[in-house]
């Protein structure tokens, strides 16, 4: 493949003439495409030709902007399969895993276009009985929508669905690490018949294009999914323009709680997929399984010995449940927490490593690494977020103590906790810090209609997803009066003497 970037309906390639490799994480020596390396002036006519666009789709109605979303939609259906088949070699997911990915994001925009149909907006009462009051939604205008790897298909379309149907024009920005399935959302909204300049694409990197577009006059608002560094370099820059809004999703460091009446089945299961989907490079994925001190060894022979059993391969081979991290750098983090959870006293349990064998030598491939540790704040294995199939386990003895262990921790996005006693799973949900919560489950497994967001260095604390809403409008207060004189609510006087 390859790609160009999209600016007021027409294809382009870069002014700088230089492009971005994309490559095969499980066979780095396999060139899946190239895309343009854009920079700050290709960003600036990219947002040039956003805002020329919005007056003209904020005007339009929102059911025929609903319309468009449909027409997407349609078209991915028919190559599912197919964008499926691209991700998992892009990014290097099991190839279940990325139609789960392309399910999800058809998800969100049929999600979006059923809202096209909806009530829009609030009648509300005033303490005036001659007034009528109403609360409705405007568009905020242009929205720079910066996007991560490893969800290449939803994550961009809980961003771009709900901004467009709000009635705001967009500047995509997909990872340089995934920017093919990145092209290809844009080039089905193409074949949608979306007007010139409601959506464009620019590629590139962050530094060289990502930060133009944050700091562009013209954006009204960022949507970011990422690292904590940059998204927190993002909420600084939109704090000192009185304009900019910025809504940030940032990572988390998540935990599973196992209490002693779990189910060991559903404990262990849950767990695997918590820690090991994607290779554990999710926002999501839980690198702490804080486990009642009473059940502990029983739950730790059954979680070692289904990890030993997972099929670690070729991410288009149905039988694959890992694939490869996304890059060396990747690899290489995860190795230098794997050393660190040694020195910091953790007792191995399963040793990670390299796999050995011809269909490993070319690519990022990584086993788990499972210890148990004692909690401690102090040490970085049980804080830091490592992004890949690193776990530990962490006995805990007490309710108490299991809440201070899991908000020990600077993150606050997912928490599972397995447990048959009510009782303990409401304590948990009113005292833990977390974003997204789920009882006899894993982390992991988001649905487009619920809200997806963090606390701490989560996130901002508004939700991505179908929440987003809040963040591409503002909320306008449109008040009427019918009597034939000023009345005013508070009982203030409105004789001018």
């Amino acid at each position: 493949m390859k790609g160009k970037n999209l600016i007021k309906g027409q294809w382009t390639d870069v002014t700088t003439g230089q492009f971005l490799e994309s490559r095969n994480p499980a066979n780095w020596d396999e060139v899946l495409g190239k895309v343009p390396r854009s920079n700050g002036q290709d960003v600036h006519q990219a947002v040039s030709a956003a805002r020329e666009a919005f007056p003209a789709w904020r005007r339009l109605s929102r059911i025929k902007r609903a319309e468009y979303l449909d027409a997407f939609v349609q078209l991915v259906k028919r190559d599912h399969e197919d964008l499926s088949r691209l991700m998992a070699k892009e990014v290097g997911k099991s190839i279940n895993e990325a139609r789960a990915d392309v399910t999800e994001g058809i998800h969100m925009i049929q999600h979006e276009f059923g809202l096209g149909r909806m009530p829009f907006g609030d009648v509300v009462a005033s303490e005036i009985e001659e007034k009528d009051s109403f609360i409705r939604r405007k568009p905020k205008g242009v929205v720079a929508a910066i996007t991560p790897w490893n969800f290449p298909f939803a994550v961009p379309l809980w961003l771009i669905g709900p901004s467009l149907l709000e009635g705001n024009t967009v500047v995509f920005k997909p990872s340089e690490e995934s920017p093919l399935v990145g092209q290809r959302i844009v080039e089905y909204f193409q074949q949608a018949g979306l007007p010139p300049g409601v959506l464009n694409l620019v590629h590139g990197t962050g530094e060289e294009t990502g930060k133009p577009l944050v700091r562009h006059p013209d954006v009204d608002v960022v949507v970011f999914t990422g690292s904590y560094e940059v998204g927190s370099e993002i909420k600084e820059v939109c704090a000192k323009d009185y304009k900019k809004m910025a809504v940030c999703e940032m990572g988390g460091k998540n935990g599973v709680i196992i209490f002693e009446d779990a189910d060991l089945r559903i404990a262990v299961n849950a767990s695997i997929l918590s820690a090991f989907k994607t290779s554990g490079q999710r926002c999501t994925s839980a690198s702490r399984l804080i486990v009642h001190e009473q059940i502990i060894d029983a739950f730790e022979q059954e979680f070692i010995k289904l990890t030993r059993c997972l099929n670690i391969g070729e991410p288009l081979s149905e039988k694959t449940f890992m694939g490869p991290l996304i890059n060396e750098a990747g690899r290489i983090k995860v190795e230098s927490y794997n050393d660190l959870a040694v020195k910091e006293g953790g007792k191995v349990l399963l040793e990670g490593g390299r796999p050995k064998g011809k269909i490993y030598e070319k690519g990022f491939f990584v086993y788990p690494f499972v210890y148990r540790m004692e909690h401690n704040s102090q040490n970085r294995v049980l804080r830091e977020e490592v992004f890949g199939p690193h776990v530990s386990i962490i006995p805990f003895r007490t309710v108490e103590d299991a809440i201070r262990i899991y908000n020990d921790t600077p993150y606050g996005l997912s928490l599972a906790v397995i447990t048959e006693d009510y009782r303990k799973a409401r304590v948990i949900r009113e005292e833990c810090e977390y974003g997204l919560g789920y009882v006899n489950l894993p982390t992991i497994g988001a649905e487009v209609h619920l809200p997806f967001g963090g606390v701490k260095k989560s996130g901002t604390g508004i939700p991505s997803a179908s929440g987003l809403v809040d963040a591409v409008t503002h909320k306008t207060a449109w008040t009427i009066n019918y009597a034939r004189e000023i009345k005013m609510a508070q009982g203030l006087k409105t004789e001018i003497e």
